[in-house]
């Protein structure tokens, strides 16, 4: 598992507007760390293209690189730390500039 790798994974049940359930998510997380813990921070996705109008969110277009299957919001704003047990599948790999994208909206809602 390493840093901008999108994969399937089980959200527990949540409250609200967290998201949950089995969904694409990218690993933010820096490699040197990845091999340290058992466990992983995450950002998922959403097909609902309608939650764009929040701050900390980036669209991400599908590809053959990052398995995504329709065009994808990146929540940023619902950046979690996930059991390692609770990733399904492997799905592909962001490209460079929209993990950069990501990277930036999480430092932006974090200032």
């Amino acid at each position: 598992m390493r840093r901008g790798e999108v994969w399937r994974v089980h959200l527990p049940p949540s409250i609200g507007h967290v998201q949950s359930g089995i969904r694409p998510a990218v690993i933010i997380l820096n490699d040197a760390d990845q091999r340290q813990l058992p466990t992983s921070l995450i950002v998922p996705f959403t097909s609902q293209l309608a939650t764009r109008r929040f701050p900390g969110t980036v669209l991400v277009r599908p590809s053959t690189a990052n398995g995504l299957t329709t065009p994808s919001v990146a929540l940023a704003f619902q950046v979690q730390a996930v059991d390692r047990q609770q990733f399904r599948s492997h799905l592909g790999d962001l490209d460079a500039s929209d993990l950069d994208q990501i990277i930036a909206e999480l430092d932006g809602i974090t200032r």
